[in-house]
């Protein structure tokens, strides 16, 4: 069963949302919150496995914010950030903030359904549009050479550079890869030199078009 959180400033949505996921046999939302400092403080005292975080509350702090503030106190939470607004610079804000993935409001339910199975698991979901944008992203920034930087990655480094893309937070890495967070700091801090990549969303784009998220172009 996966435990649902949401957060949203309009309660008809909340209530629209809650009715379709609590009639998903998997699911079931545990809470909800009207703004940014209510669902962290509802996530911290239920630990549900996903938020569903609305990216523009006026009242009360922002998805952004409190998703960049969750991920600190919650790391192991996965979050889908839940908007209205069809915009790379949403999107790229969002990952950066640590969201798992992001959705529109129009998006059809059964895409929706998806979207939280595939955080829940612990993977990244970018929808065909999303991706094409961080792709173009990642050609537009990355310098191109006619050597593949991937293969000068160690096995630890890209183990590293696929947890890390799919929005795992140092401290699981650490826990997953029996390291310390000290030396994953390092093998990201590496990997990220040897690819030459700056941001998360080039990291999330790379991996993408590596296949290691489990889905590609």
């Amino acid at each position: 069963m996966i435990k649902i959180l949401l957060c949203d400033d309009h309660e008809v949505v909340r209530m629209g949302l809650s009715m379709l996921l609590n009639n998903h046999p998997d699911m079931h939302v545990v809470g909800e919150a009207s703004e940014g400092n209510e669902g962290i403080k509802k996530a911290l005292q239920l630990e549900p496995d996903v938020v569903i975080m609305d990216l523009s509350m006026p009242h009360g702090k922002d998805g952004l914010s409190a998703t960049t503030e969750l991920k600190k106190k919650l790391p192991e939470v996965s979050i889908l950030i839940l908007t209205m607004h069809d915009d790379e610079e949403y999107l790229f804000r969002a990952i950066e903030a640590g969201a798992s993935g992001c959705i529109l409001k129009s998006a059809p339910h059964d895409e929706l359904l998806a979207a939280i199975e595939t955080v829940a698991k612990g993977s990244a979901y970018l929808n065909p549009s999303a991706t094409k944008r961080l792709m173009e992203e990642y050609i537009g920034n990355i310098k191109q050479g006619s050597a593949d930087t991937y293969s000068l990655l160690s096995d630890r480094e890209r183990e590293v550079l696929a947890l890390v893309a799919k929005g795992y937070a140092n401290k699981e890495i650490a826990e997953q890869l029996v390291i310390s967070v000290k030396t994953v700091e390092t093998h990201k801090g590496n990997l990220m030199e040897k690819l030459q990549l700056k941001t998360r969303p080039e990291l999330v784009a790379y991996a993408l078009k590596k296949g290691l998220l489990g889905y590609g172009l």
